[in-house]
Parts: structure tokens; sequence; C-alpha cells
């Protein structure tokens, strides 16, 4: 879920894109949502949507998969024309939000209707799934994310119901296919991962990617005892920054951290607190604490 840097006049600025897309991929990522809401998408215009992606994209340079929002406007014909220009752009899936295809009092089968239309006017673009929570959260129920499946088009899904059980569900429901459930809650992470999701996405990842990062390693080694306490400490962590105005707390966070970006955002937010300050302060201690005892990479960029 990668932040947009901005320049002193708030346009992209795509030094600082570089700096931060390299970091990421250093830090251990091996995917990249651009044009998220973590992003700001719903803050730039159709074309730094477009010129934000092409140079993800360019940045990455096949090393870690790409994937881009394409879906943003109330007609199904514009979304489908913006998703073949996003797609156009070199990422590996196109993502489509739930809460944009459909109005908040429509239905299940308006959405699929929607969707039908979606597939027959895209080829064989490959797409994906994201329960964003705006302009309002939807989530999708299983027999919706059995659809998906069944249609072989969808590769991912990013799930923000922080339900457990409900993510079991629906993992178990698309087990086979090529759709692949992410989950976005880090107090499920171990949880889920040991239900069969296929990684996660948390905002708290735009702050400690590498806690992340080693966490799946110890899960991919075995090491469930040490990634349950690293999943524990991780979870504490996730709630100060849930304390914290986002994404401007993320980016003030990875200044401390020396990466090269400002802090200015698109995103309404209000001058950060004392309180949040000394939160942030206080966050920055205790992953620096936790980046020494599992052995991890310095917090400061070299």
């Amino acid at each position: 879920m990668m932040l947009t840097p901005f320049t002193d006049d708030n346009s992209i600025d795509y030094a600082g894109l570089n700096s931060l897309t390299n970091f990421y991929i250093s830090a251990g990522a091996n995917g990249l949502f651009a044009n998220c809401y973590s992003s700001e998408m719903n803050f730039l215009s159709q074309e730094e949507r477009v010129q934000l992606t092409k140079a993800v994209v360019d940045i990455s340079a096949g090393r870690v998969p790409v994937i881009s929002t394409g879906t943003f406007y109330t007609t199904t014909e514009e979304n489908i024309d913006f998703i073949k220009r996003i797609y156009d752009q070199g990422v590996d899936a196109v993502i489509l939000i739930s809460s944009i295809l459909v109005n908040e009092n429509e239905s299940e089968e308006i959405l699929k209707k929607r969707l039908d239309q979606i597939l027959s006017s895209t080829g064989s673009i490959p797409l994906g799934m994201y329960e964003c929570p705006t302009p309002y959260k939807r989530l999708l129920s299983v027999e919706m994310m059995k659809w998906l499946a069944d249609t072989g088009r969808f590769l991912c899904h990013k799930d923000t119901s922080c339900n457990s059980a409900s993510i079991k569900v629906k993992i178990d429901v698309v087990s086979g296919s090529k759709l692949k459930i992410y989950d976005a809650h880090t107090p499920n992470a171990y949880t889920s991962m040991h239900d069969g999701s296929a990684g996660l996405t948390p905002i708290s990842a735009n702050f400690f990617p590498e806690l992340y990062a080693h966490f799946l390693d110890l899960f991919k080694s075995g090491n469930y005892q040490k990634q349950k306490e690293l999943g524990d400490s991780m979870s504490l962590l996730d709630k100060k920054i849930h304390q914290q105005s986002y994404p401007l707390a993320a980016k003030m966070f990875l200044k401390k951290r020396r990466i090269d970006i400002s802090t200015n955002t698109r995103m309404p937010s209000n001058p950060q607190s004392k309180m949040e300050a000394s939160i942030l302060d206080s966050l920055y201690e205790e992953v620096a604490k936790v980046f020494e005892e599992y052995e991890i990479s310095k917090m400061h960029a070299q």
C-alpha cells in the first residue's frame, strides 16, 4: 500500500517516489500497490494516477509485481476505459474498488452485473478487488468471493473485514483458484497466514515494512513461535499507528528513518498535536527495539 510523496508545491515528487519505491523493495516488500488509498488516490487527477502508476512500474523494473486501482467513476463505461489505460502502464493487475462499482443501497446482483460488463469489455486483463473504506466500506460476501474466483480473471483480494473467521471462510471458498486473499488487519496476521492467506497489506507496513517481511520469513521457515511473538509485537505497534493522522504520520515516521521524502500530503489532516508527536516518538523507539530484538537491518536509511 504505497504512499505518494509530494514536493513543497504539492505536485508528485518523482525523485522521492524513486527513493520510496527502492526502500520498499530493499525492505522486503514482494509487491507494490500504487495508486491506492494510502497513495492518496482520491486526491490525484486522472493523469496523475496514470503517471504515478507508470513511474512505479518503471522504477520497480520487474523486481516485484505492481498493481494499481482502475475504478474511480460513476459509469461502468468510464471505469472500463480507465482499467484499460492503467493496464497499459505495465501493471500486473488492475484493482477494482467494491464501493465504487455500486452504491451503498445496491445489491450484489447489481455488482455482479457491472462486473460482468467489465469482464466482457477488458479482454484478459488480470484484475483484483479491494474493500476500500472510501467512499464507504463494502465488504464482499462469501458467495461473491466464490463468483470472483470462478471467473478465472481475479488474482487478488484485499480484505478489510478485520474478521479472521470471515477471512478463513473466504480463503477456503477460493482455494485452488487463481484468486488469493490478502489481509489488511495486523492483529489477524498470524491467524490469517496459518489459515492460508497469501500475504498482508496493512498500513503499518508503510512504517516498518522490514518487520512484515521478517514475519513472513518466519512463517515460511516454520518458526511459528517466533512468528507469533513478532505478530504480537506488531499488533501493539499497529495500535499506536491507528492513533495517528494517516498518511501524514507515515511520512513523518519515514522522515525520522531518513527516507528522502517530504511530509507533505493532500489528504486533509490537522497539524500534528503534541500528544501525537509524543506517540510517534514513542513508536519510533519501540520499533527500534523490535528491530534490535530480531536482528533486523538498521532503522536509518544509509
